[in-house]
């Protein structure tokens, strides 16, 4: 730095509640900021940089984990799931992890090797958990095994992931940017008849005609979908007809649906789900325990039939007999937790 050269000032923390993902830099350090954290929590909000994992303790009741066992975690995540449980662990047995996120999973690595959990405990692998059989030819078959299906608050609340039609960001939606291709290019590479097709299948979306031919109006007429305003905008004007009255809660849950649909299509989210179902029995140790939790009904409703078909083969000794939910309490603490389905079952 010259004698001329200033220090570059950090970006201001304004107020008590700044509003773009990257002013809220205390939320993203919570061992430094910790007060500010527990404030955001205490507002019902998620903190930036962060996820707040749901049904901890309906989990390790569930799973009884003992020391010396052996648990797969299939989405690490922020590690909040995985951190209970390696507590239950008191450092005998270990648990292997997978995530496809790259960015994410490096931190939450470092985050829980600062606390004690190096790779004698946890063993990470960036790699997606449809290629748990090839896990377990390292491991052995589990004791326990836990999915959180849903998408990080980190992965969401990050403008530059593209997972929220709410801020302004590239039209991405994978869960590793490092491999295939965006949301926006995917578009480009579908006809109407295969849009529609998708935002049906993968979100029951009622207006899923009319939004796939507006797509296709607007690469005809040469312009771009390209950032998560152009998609919002283009269902906002595309649902100019409905009454003004219910117009902006139906903007807003088509919007929810139209980039669920996509995520789930780039991520190839279901194909992933049916390997990993598959795969499940000869990976589960006897008596070896599973508890996946879903956000979406399509991925409940694949979970609900494997675990009730490897029941009637005799293969699964016990399943849920209805879906689970978190508690009234939770959800109220954590909203996010409101649309969460939780199916177990238990290898015979």
């Amino acid at each position: 730095m010259t004698e001329n050269q200033k220090p570059k000032r950090r970006t201001r923390y304004k107020g008590t509640h700044p509003k773009t993902f990257k002013e809220k830099y205390k939320e993203h350090d919570p061992e430094k900021y910790s007060d500010e954290i527990e404030k955001a929590i205490q507002r019902g909000n998620t903190p930036a940089g962060m996820h707040i994992s749901i049904a901890v303790n309906e989990i390790l009741e569930f799973f009884q984990i003992k020391p010396g066992q052996i648990g797969f975690d299939a989405t690490l995540g922020y590690g909040g799931h995985t951190l209970e449980m390696l507590k239950c662990l008191e450092h005998q047995g270990c648990i292997f992890a997978t995530d496809v996120d790259p960015i994410e999973s490096q931190k939450t690595k470092a985050r829980l090797e600062s606390l004690g959990y190096g790779e004698d405990m946890l063993k990470i692998r960036n790699m997606n958990f449809s290629e748990i059989d090839k896990i377990s030819k390292e491991a052995g078959k589990f004791d326990f095994i836990l999915a959180d299906l849903g998408v990080s608050s980190m992965q969401i609340d990050n403008p530059d992931r593209g997972f929220t039609y709410k801020r302004e960001g590239p039209l991405d939606l994978r869960l590793n940017p490092e491999k295939g291709i965006s949301a926006a290019e995917r578009l480009k590479e579908m006809n109407q008849y295969e849009i529609e097709g998708m935002l049906l299948e993968n979100s029951d979306e009622p207006h899923a005609e009319i939004i796939s031919k507006a797509i296709i109006k607007r690469f005809e007429e040469g312009e771009k979908i390209e950032t998560t305003s152009q998609l919002r905008d283009l269902i906002e004007d595309t649902l100019s007809f409905i009454p003004s009255k219910d117009r902006e809660q139906e903007i807003k849950k088509t919007c929810q649906r139209v980039f669920q649909a996509l995520r789930i299509d780039v991520n190839q989210e279901f194909e992933v789900l049916y390997d990993f179902l598959e795969k499940l029995p000869a990976v589960l140790a006897p008596n070896g325990k599973v508890l996946i939790m879903s956000f979406h009904s399509g991925e409940d409703r694949l979970v609900k039939k494997s675990f009730k078909n490897y029941y009637r083969e005799g293969i699964y000794s016990e399943i849920s007999t209805d879906v689970i939910r978190p508690s009234a309490e939770e959800c109220n603490r954590n909203p996010r937790a409101r649309s969460t389905k939780i199916r177990f079952a238990i290898r015979a």
